[in-house]
């Protein structure tokens, strides 16, 4: 979105300080600033007020200050330069049409947005969050990075407690909202599941009575919101009795489903491009909310096989010596481990081996669900190397770190097959590059 400083300034309650210059998005990584954008500094473990100066060389056109000596250029003058970032997202919000998504639950909304970003992207020029921009921070930072023109937004929020999707919605005014799944997961910050439930609900309490809900029909905490929202309520899951449903559905050898896909606008063949048996009802609730918003359903089916997800989730490669790596090292908690087991199980391969890290935040029930995957894992015939985690108990051979893989993995023959997840402390990506090498 295109800004003059003034415009900005007036928008977030600040002093314009400098020539009123025009900005174009906003950035809080004076690394990756691009020309023109508004720079943003945080004040955390660092002073991002410090960096300030790399911004400015960095080709910001103007920046946010909560400091009385601006440091040249054009500067905005705020009491919290992060209230302020938010304040900037309602005012982007102003411009964008009423076709703004809000995506939550415990797992399955990143990929359930680059799934629906593709599927509206086949019908209206659409922006969405990068990556898991998420946050108070990332959200009104992915409305300022909308093109002018734009005619859908997608937004994934992120929750670390009670009223934190309220704030999100409080900048996003979402019409839509799609709920994934409740799980007893990141139980450290939320104390108990019916926390997480109440805490995800925030997002279908926001929506206004002419707004959509998309809930997974297949989960009793999310199906239950149904009564929490005076908006339409689609539901979607595995069963026919779901507005939204798949049936026949079938795997390839690269862990890619095709179903046939029924819909209250007609049904179609669907093939998905994401891997992975659990991406079926992702695809599902962005059907849902595409077809909602008026999506034809040939474009739905269109938009799910052509969504590129975000990275490090579910990339399949095969290295120079015959070796199949699937990368699905960007994040873990027991349900979406327990998928991707499975979908290592599903490969064609001589042998299995899961490298798993550290599965974060699950609070006092974390021994008991690493131990459970171990088995799980034994279950189905996989060998588990544990990176850093004694958790995984005797079910396990165990490293220290990264460095410690590649000499419990010993030579890996031709055919054989690695699974490489983690939470994100863990870093395991390093694994499946070095795997590739």
């Amino acid at each position: 979105m295109h800004f003059r400083a003034s415009e900005v300034a007036q928008a977030v309650g600040g002093e314009l300080l400098g020539p009123d210059v025009q900005i174009d998005g906003a950035s809080i990584d004076s690394r990756s600033i691009r020309p023109g954008q508004l720079f943003v500094p945080i004040v955390a473990e660092r002073d991002g007020h410090d960096f300030i100066p790399a911004a400015i060389d960095g080709g910001a056109g103007a920046y946010l200050t909560s400091r009385t000596d601006p440091v040249g250029g054009t500067a905005i003058r705020v009491a919290d330069t992060a209230f302020a970032l938010a304040d900037l997202g309602r005012a982007v919000r102003t411009r964008i049409p009423d076709r703004v998504v809000g995506i939550t639950g415990s797992v399955g909304k990143t990929s359930t947005k680059d799934l629906l970003a593709g599927v509206l992207g086949t019908t209206y020029r659409t922006a969405a969050s990068e990556k898991s921009f998420n946050n108070e921070l990332g959200l009104p930072i992915t409305l300022a990075a909308a093109a002018d023109d734009v005619e859908a937004v997608v937004l994934e929020m992120g929750a670390r407690g009670i009223g934190h999707i309220d704030l999100l919605c409080s900048i996003a005014h979402p019409t839509v909202g799609v709920i994934t799944r409740v799980e007893g997961v990141h139980l450290e910050l939320f104390g108990d599941i019916e926390s997480v439930a109440r805490a995800k609900g925030e997002l279908v309490e926001s929506l206004p009575a002419d707004g959509i809900a998309v809930l997974n029909a297949d989960h009793r905490y999310v199906a239950a919101m149904a009564d929490r929202t005076s908006a339409r309520v689609l539901r979607y899951g595995l069963s026919p009795d779901a507005d939204v449903f798949a049936s026949d559905i079938v795997m390839d050898d690269e862990l890619r489903a095709s179903f046939r896909l029924h819909t209250p606008w007609g049904s179609t063949d669907v093939r998905l491009g994401a891997r992975g048996e659990h991406q079926v009802p992702n695809a599902l609730a962005a059907a849902a909310a595409g077809g909602g918003l008026g999506v034809a359903v040939e474009d739905i089916a269109t938009g799910l096989l052509g969504a590129q997800l975000s990275g490090l989730r579910m990339e399949l490669t095969t290295s120079s010596r015959g070796v199949v790596v699937l990368n699905d090292a960007y994040n873990a908690n027991p349900t979406s481990m327990s998928a991707a087991l499975r979908s290592l199980a599903a490969l064609p391969a001589t042998r299995r081996v899961a490298v798993l890290g550290t599965m974060a935040e699950l609070g006092a029930d974390s021994p008991a669900q690493h131990h459970a995957i171990a088995l799980e894992a034994r279950d189905l015939g996989i060998e588990v190397i544990a990176v850093a985690e004694a958790g995984y108990g005797d079910s396990a051979r165990h490293v220290s770190d990264v460095d410690g893989v590649a000499a419990e993995l010993g030579t890996l023959e031709e055919g054989a097959a690695v699974l490489v997840k983690g939470s994100r402390v863990a870093a395991l990506e390093r694994v499946a590059q070095a795997l590739l090498d």
